[in-house]
């Protein structure tokens, strides 16, 4: 997907939850922003695997207790079926252990449902800008017991990753390096992301320098 012109791409977007009247709230909301076009609905797990396989949306709008398989298999469901869809997750509850899980599943969001319009904008096209930025809105007590997975537990390819990573490599020069689509990198990122609880490349780089997940030399020094 090529995302150098943002400035004029429409965002494509699948909305899945079981209640239509929500739904159709949501598109409302939705196609009154110039950038966002809704490209369909679902209302349950199985359809909503066939919607995403079918039109490849850029952001999926995923309710946490649809029918169907359970939230956090099909959310890695749709990471396998289109690695470049970023899964925001709507819900009425707010639970730090199904958030800690979801976001080890590879959501890039997760928001409540009783967020206010411009903030559900604002997610989708940040996570659409930005592929390995997070967004939340739970919350503080959900954010301060969030279990994410102890510092060091960095997969053999995540490390290669975040040592390319912090030669000053981009995702696309990572990928090549590596013999990787460029989808798997940014997944690979995003995943670096929430293990160490990083809000940026440079934060990600320093704390596994910190923490000795990568050798000193992969560090690339910078004017």
């Amino acid at each position: 997907m090529n995302r150098t012109n943002r400035s004029s791409t429409t965002i494509s977007v699948a909305i899945v939850d079981d209640h239509a009247l929500f739904r159709e709230g949501l598109r409302e909301i939705l196609e009154a922003v110039h950038d966002i076009a809704i490209v369909g609905e679902a209302g349950d797990s199985s359809a909503a695997l066939e919607l995403v396989a079918e039109t490849r949306p850029d952001v999926v709008l995923l309710d946490v207790e649809i029918p169907g398989d359970e939230v956090t298999e099909t959310v890695t469901r749709f990471r396998s079926i289109s690695p470049e869809t970023q899964i925001i997750i709507l819900s009425m509850y707010d639970g730090p252990q199904l958030l800690t899980r979801l976001l080890a599943a590879g959501i890039c969001g997760y928001l409540l449902k009783s967020v206010h319009r411009h903030e559900l904008i604002a997610a989708v096209r940040s996570v659409y800008e930005d592929p390995a930025r997070v967004v939340l809105a739970v919350s503080r007590h959900s954010l301060a017991h969030v279990e994410g997975p102890p510092v060091g537990v960095l997969s053999e390819k995540e490390q290669e990753v975040l040592q390319l990573a912090a030669q000053a490599l981009s995702n696309g020069q990572i990928a090549r390096c590596l013999g990787l689509a460029e989808a798997t990198v940014k997944r690979h990122m995003r995943n670096i992301f929430v293990k160490l609880n990083a809000v940026s490349r440079i934060d990600a780089v320093n704390k596994a320098l910190a923490a000795s997940l990568i050798p000193p030399q992969s560090r690339k020094e910078v004017d």
